[in-house]
Formats: structure tokens, sequence, C-alpha cells
């Protein structure tokens, strides 16, 4: 299914030449950055400069002194304290974050991290049982615990002191004062809860991933032990990890943290990273937040899916590089065998959608009941990303009933849209853009009822909208720009990659290579002078289809021998160097067309 598609070109408006004349850079790069609202010399200065001076005081952030405090107090008294993580990249940096800051404070911890499939996600009253035998005194969760209020009470009548560092939405439900619809949070009884998203707590960022809040927590931890508040930047790159592989934004304070913590990556020695880099192949001077992304992320992310993730927080831990080299082994062969499960599942998917003719639905629910929970998530992003639809895909749990991951589309507040139907859940939580449930088997047909039938999307939310920063003539790029835009990084959520777009291109000659056979390479002219390589990643035969019924069978089939063709199409795309056999050769890669 191709997704339909409206391109934009952004035009925000400025002195594009007084911007680049000032800052040094060329007016496309400072097209680009007004398009990002960066508007005004200090916040173009601050972007540019992304320095440690642009982190907010931790002190911000509700109940971060009560915590550190209770932390001290627990740490000079010998208690035993319980860090409670979460089974993704986030969760588990988070762990390593708060455990390793909690060792140097010298305090006796240890630290659990829920198995998803046997205790799904989050804190549990087992857990809690589990600390009061062993003699725990006190638990402190990260990346969790926001919406364990019932786990929560049990463990304060049981005696437990209970901390609370998480960022995700506080549950809430809505009831009706004076005839008005309201939100009534629900937030659990804790000592201390650390989230910025609290609607009470004056830290003036709120997007701040799980272990981000962990590490600006044990910023004002340190601070109360007389610890120097510097000994936390050694943690930056696993914040910047998480902030990445958890798909935060990467605007504001995030893109800070994200843009140190790759410096630290660079320079880093630490032995489960350095492992981890190595085993997929890579230089530490390398790493991109595409690769926390889409690399080394999954990898982290492989142990909590099919196997159990305390082995990817024991990489974090391990001190020995030969032993960190074996756990970064496992783990990226884990995530192979990952990357082959998903596969097998988006195409059982598509098997569904079309049996059960659920394409033309505004929301997709996807039964799989043999999938491997672990899976729904990345699942449903990939038919997300065909469809342009929110979806979850349900599978089978071992509990006998059902669990289950949404990801959405910017239309569709996805949590706030299941809070709709929470009576048909026994849990959910999650974010605007993805979350999690549980619910009873029977419950399957009526929650993907009452999600359509709730819903307001109409057919303009589907249509995917491309933004295009730069109608950029191919003569304009040069390697020196193509190095200039590095200033802009580092890209993701929020700060995507500059789009850029040449109307009725020309391909001169096109071959399909690659040992797959899955690279389309091309040479291509426009109409102002510029020539140069393309190259196009993506379904080769949709694309080949769509020169088909846009010229004829016969130019594409003339395309492809080299032979003379007046085929012409219109592309968005990344200008990017490539470089073999030591010489370099600006090329475009081709992103959509039309």
């Amino acid at each position: 299914m191709i997704v339909k598609q409206k391109w934009f070109v952004t035009a925000k408006k400025a002195d594009f030449q007084a911007i680049g004349a000032r800052f040094g850079i060329d007016p496309v790069t400072a097209r680009i950055i007004r398009n990002r609202d960066i508007v005004g010399n200090d916040a173009i200065a601050d972007y540019l400069d992304c320095s440690t001076r642009q982190l907010h005081n931790p002190h911000l952030l509700k109940d971060a002194d009560a915590g550190a405090e209770i932390l001290a107090k627990k740490i000079h008294e010998g208690k035993k304290i319980r860090v409670i993580g979460d089974y993704d990249i986030d969760g588990v940096n988070a762990s390593y974050i708060l455990i390793t800051a909690l060792r140097i404070c010298g305090a006796q911890v240890d630290h659990v991290i829920p198995d998803r499939v046997h205790d799904g996600y989050g804190m549990n009253c087992g857990m809690v049982t589990r600390a009061l035998e062993d003699g725990v005194d006190t638990m402190i969760t990260c990346d969790n615990g926001i919406s364990a209020a019932e786990e929560v009470a049990f463990a304060k009548q049981s005696g437990l002191t209970v901390i609370i560092t998480d960022h995700h939405e506080v549950p809430f439900s809505i009831v009706s004062v004076n005839g008005n619809q309201q939100k009534q949070y629900r937030i659990p009884a804790a000592d201390a809860v650390i989230n910025p998203k609290q609607a009470d707590c004056a830290y003036p960022y709120s997007g701040l991933c799980g272990a981000a809040v962990a590490w600006k927590f044990i910023q004002v931890l340190y601070e109360r032990m007389g610890i120097p508040i510097e000994r936390s930047f050694e943690m930056m790159a696993h914040a910047a990890f998480a902030t990445v592989g958890d798909v935060m934004e990467l605007t504001g304070e995030n893109r800070t943290i994200v843009k140190l913590g790759l410096q630290a990556v660079h320079k880093t020695e630490h032995p489960g990273l350095l492992a981890l880099i190595q085993q997929n192949h890579l230089e530490r001077e390398q790493i991109r937040s595409w690769h926390f992304g889409f690399v080394l992320g999954p990898c982290i992310n492989a142990g909590g899916r099919l196997d159990t993730a305390k082995r990817s927080l024991e990489l974090l831990l391990e001190s020995s590089p030969e032993k960190a080299s074996l756990l970064a082994r496992e783990l990226v062969e884990l995530n192979d065998r990952r990357k082959n499960l998903t596969q097998q599942g988006v195409e059982e998917a598509k098997r569904y959608i079309e049996e059960k003719s659920i394409a033309e639905d505004k929301v997709m629910v996807i039964y799989l009941p043999q999938c491997h929970e672990s899976l729904a998530g990345i699942i449903a992003g990939r038919i997300r990303e065909m469809y342009h639809k929110p979806v979850f895909v349900l599978t089978n749990a071992q509990d006998g009933g059902v669990k289950g991951s949404g990801r959405s589309i910017e239309a569709y507040s996805m949590y706030e849209e299941m809070t709709k139907c929470s009576g048909l859940m026994t849990k959910f939580g999650g974010h605007p853009m993805a979350a999690g449930l549980s619910m009873e088997k029977e419950n399957v047909d009526r929650f993907r009822t009452d999600l359509n039938a709730y819903s307001n999307l109409t057919e303009e939310d589907f249509i995917e909208k491309v933004h295009i920063d730069v109608p950029m003539p191919l003569y304009y790029i040069r390697t020196e720009l193509i190095r200039e835009f590095e200033c802009l990084e580092p890209f993701g959520k929020g700060n995507e990659k500059p789009v850029f777009a040449v109307r009725d291109i020309h391909p001169l000659h096109a071959d399909i290579v690659g040992k797959n056979k899955n690279v389309l390479k091309m040479v291509v002219e426009d109409g102002d002078g510029g020539y140069m390589d393309a190259v196009y990643f993506g379904d080769i035969e949709a694309f080949l289809e769509f020169l088909r019924e846009k010229s004829s069978i016969q130019q594409v089939d003339a395309l492809l021998h080299g032979a003379p063709q007046q085929i012409r199409f219109s592309v968005t795309y990344d200008p990017s160097v490539n470089t073999y056999l030591g010489k370099e050769k600006v090329q475009i890669i081709i992103r959509n067309y039309c």
C-alpha cells in the first residue's frame, strides 16, 4: 500500500542572508534553523552552541530535594535500597544511572528489572513482597511507577519507603465538576514522586525520558552527599542514549543532552558501550543519534524482548572489557533474531488486515495470537508507517489474557483516546504517540469497535504530510554545505533531518545493484544545470511501477538499459558525501517521489 502524501514547503520568514552573515553559516542553513522555530539571535546562538549552561536546574523538579534527603538518610543508616527499572532502553539506562550513582554515594543497593512476559510493565505487588522478604527498606523506581498507585499503597502499608522517578503521563480520569468535564489526576502516595509531567512541577521542560529524569535527580543527590555534580556527567552518554532510543523530542534540553552525550560517546572508555559499538562494527567517533536509535538501541531492547533485560543492564554495569564483549555479542545476535521475527509478524499483520477487511478502519486493531508479545510495538510501528493510521497489535499473554502495544500518528493522542474505553482494559499506560495495554480476550472486538466509534479522525489525518525545508537545485549542493549541516545535529523526533526537494529531474540511466538487488542507483539532472548521482533504498519495484504509470513501460525499460527517454519526476532528498577508494563524491539519497 502506498500512503497518500501532501508535500508542503515550509516558508517561515526571516532575513536568511543576515542570519548567515552573523553566524557564519549558509543562508540555507539559516532557513532550516528558522523552520525549527528557532527565532532571535540568542536562541540561534544557543541552538548552534548547545552547552551545559542550557541544562535546567535539577532542584526545580518537584520532590527532587525531598527524595535526595530521604536517600541520603537511608544511605547514612545503611538501609538496603532496591532500584525497580524497566525492560526497555530507557529503563535499562535509567537503572544503570541510579545504581551507579547510589554505589558512588556508598549505598547498599541492588536492582530488579521486570520480565516483560512474566511480570509485565513496571512495579507490581510481587516485587513488593519479594523486597520485604529480602530485607529491603527503600524502593526507587525509574521509567515507571507513576501509574502504580495500588502497588505503592501496598508497599507503604507494608512499611517500605518508596521513591518514584518517571516521565510517563500521569494517569487521570474524566470527571464532571459543575457540569464541566475535567481531568482528575491520580498520583501514587509515594514518599517522593519525581516526574516533570506533574501539573504542579516547576521544572521548565517536561519532555525528559526516564533516564534523563534519573540523571537530573542524581545531581541533586550528589550535592546532598557532598559529591561534585560534575561526576554526574560521567553518565551523560546514557541519558542521551535513552533519550534517542525512547524517541523523545530532540528539542530544548533534550537536544542539549543528546548533543553533549554524543560528544561523551566519542571519547568513552565505558566497557559496555565500547563493546556494543565494536560488535556492531563501528568506531566510537562515528556514532550519531541515528546509531543510538537504529543500531545500538535495538540491541539493548532485544534483551528485554526475547530474553531478559537483565542481560542488557549487566552489559552496562560490566567493568571487564572481555566479559562486556561477550555480552554485547549475545545482544547483537538476539537483535538479529528479533529482526527476523519482526518481519514474520509484519507479514502476518498484513494478512490479518486483508482477511478481516480493516484497512478502512480509522484505528487499526490487529490481533495476532501467536506473535511474541515483545514485538507487538515494533510491528504496530511498521503497520502505522504503511497506512499512516493509529495501530494496536494485540497478542495472547501467558496469563490467559491479551497484551498489546500501540503506535500513533500526530493527529491521534493514543493515551488520551484509550481513557475513553478504560473499562475494557485491565491495565494501560503510555504517551500520545505510543501505549501499552492488557485486557481479557473477550474484549478485543469491543475494543476495536469503541476506539473507532470514539475517534474523530478524518481522511485528511491519514494523508502523510511531507514538509520540505528548502527546494534546492542540484547545482547548489556542495561538500562544504553538507558538512555544515552537521551543526544542526543531533537529528531525531522534533529536530528531523532537513528535507530538500527538486522538481522534474531527468534520470539519464539507472541500475539495480546491491547484494540483494535492493538499491537503485541513477544519474540525474535537473533543468538548472545540476548533474548528480542519486540513490534510492526503498521499495524499488513500487518506484519503477510509479515511473511506468507516469511515463510508460517502454520508457522505464529504456532507462534501465541506458537508452534515451523522457522520464521526469520530483523528489525530496538528503544530500550526502559518498567516499569510495579515498575519493569523495556528492550524491543525493531519494526519500519521497511524485
